[in-house]
């Protein structure tokens, strides 16, 4: 199975990057995780659409297009997620014939500094993501708050703990994203 890990941030020292870097480590096997990085998406601009799709927009829509499901770290920025997620999600929702987002399946991550993890900012990106036809996976939910003290200098995850919880979310994702399968 294929899963393409967005990152949210595109922030080089991301801990969101870095819950989708352990993604790829705890991932069974046979699954694959890809994370793509979003930062190359111009913001949308519909007069520029009608024109052609920029080439990272047309290579991030292939990229959703091959995988079998996403996982989107998912961070909080004044309670809510960021803008340069909002807009990748809105070159890839259109037109919407033919956005591969339909019917996608997806599970989210996020890591925060503060104590609330990422709750509001995953509670408002699940409309959206409704709203592009991804079919988000209910739970279990991964929100990692006061997050500075598990990752290294490296931004490698050395929390066991939340380890563990990113490799049942990424067990549960190919569990829900196989049901999706034809």
């Amino acid at each position: 199975m294929k899963i393409l890990g967005i990152c949210g941030s595109v922030r080089q020292g991301s801990f969101n990057r870095g819950l989708l870097c352990a993604a790829q480590e705890e991932a069974p096997e046979g699954v694959s995780i890809d994370i793509y990085d979003i930062e190359s998406i111009q913001p949308y601009n519909a007069d520029v659409e009608k024109e052609q799709a920029p080439q990272a927009v047309a290579a991030f829509k292939s990229a959703i297009a091959g995988a079998d499901a996403l996982l989107i770290a998912c961070p909080e920025y004044n309670g809510s997620f960021t803008g340069v997620l909002k807009n990748a999600l809105d070159w890839a929702s259109r037109p919407v014939s033919t956005t591969p987002l339909m019917g996608k399946p997806a599970a989210l991550v996020g890591a925060s500094g503060g104590p609330s993890g990422t709750a509001r900012a995953q509670a408002a990106l699940l409309p959206v993501l409704m709203g592009c036809g991804v079919v988000t996976m209910p739970k279990p939910g991964v929100m990692v708050r006061n997050s500075a003290g598990l990752f290294d200098d490296d931004i490698n995850l050395t929390d066991q703990d939340t380890r563990d919880r990113i490799r049942q979310q990424v067990e549960a994702l190919v569990t829900f994203a196989g049901r999706f399968r034809d």
